[in-house]
């Protein structure tokens, strides 16, 4: 059963009274609430339908695998306004893949290379450390969450090398059959030294979609018009991948903010012969060069995606594009 996020004995007394006050001050109806279940947030719409969750727990590895492809702070599910579930997470041809999630592959911290990205390494991981905070209106609900990037030591302890508050926010929608997903994430060290994201094909927001997508009845579109074998290795405003789903198209366009580093942002796709063209679109700005993060600085990356059952056309996603991109 749903529990109300601010019952939930885990949060911080700061965080409780943040989450009460929220609720007290809401409408008694709106478009979405987050409530707090088997270690999820969940953002349920007021007929009970859960739109996506936010994983705060950790989440196993699969059976028989190595623990070390456990891990939270994850996006998984996320599902239409009809109930079509567009994410993927620990497919057997990548154990580390989760859903929507953000993890940087090649960084170097202290003059060695950590991989937060493929699990397996044992270099690093990223997961859940705390809520900041929730709000809620009658059009919108997001949480702001702390995320710590590890890095494991050679002594078998740990540093975190790089803290990250990201904002979630879920929101009503004008387009017919869709809603608003905002991820925003602002990094700084969690150091006094700096961290170096190193040039890399991939690393950074990235989405794997639902496993019965592949090259045959799948599709790929981007903002400069390049599709599943063009795209790769090029830059775009917005990039969508859509496809059947309980007998219904559905998808996501992934928007990326023109104040985000090195944008256009630079895409990392599956073209038709990796995995049989299965969906996993990686919006990468360390693709082309390296990005040092500085002690005492912040630096933030800004997506918005559209979440939609049916058709949308390349237009309204140019459109929500120009509200998002005048969007300070």
């Amino acid at each position: 059963m749903h529990r109300k996020l601010f019952q939930c004995s885990r949060l911080t007394l700061h965080a409780s009274l943040l989450l009460l006050l929220a609720s007290c001050s809401a409408p008694h109806e709106s478009f979405v609430e987050v409530v707090d279940q088997e270690g999820r947030y969940d953002f349920v719409k007021e007929d009970g339908q859960t739109l996506l969750s936010y994983q705060h727990a950790i989440y196993p590895a699969p059976e028989g695998e190595d623990p070390a492809f456990a891990r939270s702070g994850f996006i998984h599910p996320v599902n239409t306004v009809a109930g079509q579930l567009l994410t993927r997470i620990q497919p057997a041809d990548h154990y580390h893949h989760y859903g929507i999630w953000n993890p940087w592959t090649r960084t170097s911290f202290r003059g060695e290379e950590v991989d937060f990205w493929n699990l397996k390494k044992k270099q690093g991981t990223v997961r859940f450390s705390g809520l900041e905070k929730l709000s809620q209106g009658p059009n919108f609900a997001a949480i702001r969450v702390t995320h710590e990037h590890v890095v494991f030591d050679e002594d078998a302890t740990e540093t975190i090398a790089l803290v990250e508050k990201q904002d979630i926010r879920v929101s009503a929608s004008s387009l017919p059959n869709a809603y608003l997903l905002d991820v925003e994430s602002e990094y700084s060290c969690g150091t006094e030294e700096p961290l170096t994201i190193v040039e890399y094909r991939y690393g950074g927001m990235a989405w794997r979609g639902p496993e019965s997508w592949n090259s045959a009845n799948s599709t790929l579109l981007t903002s400069e018009g390049t599709d599943r074998e063009t795209t790769d290795g090029t830059r775009a405003r917005w990039v969508l991948s859509e496809g059947p789903l309980e007998g219904k198209n559905a998808g996501i366009a992934i928007l990326s903010h023109p104040s985000n580093y090195n944008s256009p942002t630079p895409l990392r796709v599956w073209a038709r012969d990796n995995h049989d063209g299965a969906t996993l679109i990686n919006l990468a700005p360390t693709k082309t060069q390296d990005w040092v993060l500085e002690p005492g600085q912040a630096y933030t990356l800004r997506y918005r995606m559209i979440i939609y059952s049916g058709e949308i056309s390349a237009e309204a996603i140019d459109s929500e594009w120009d509200r998002f991109a005048q969007e300070s």
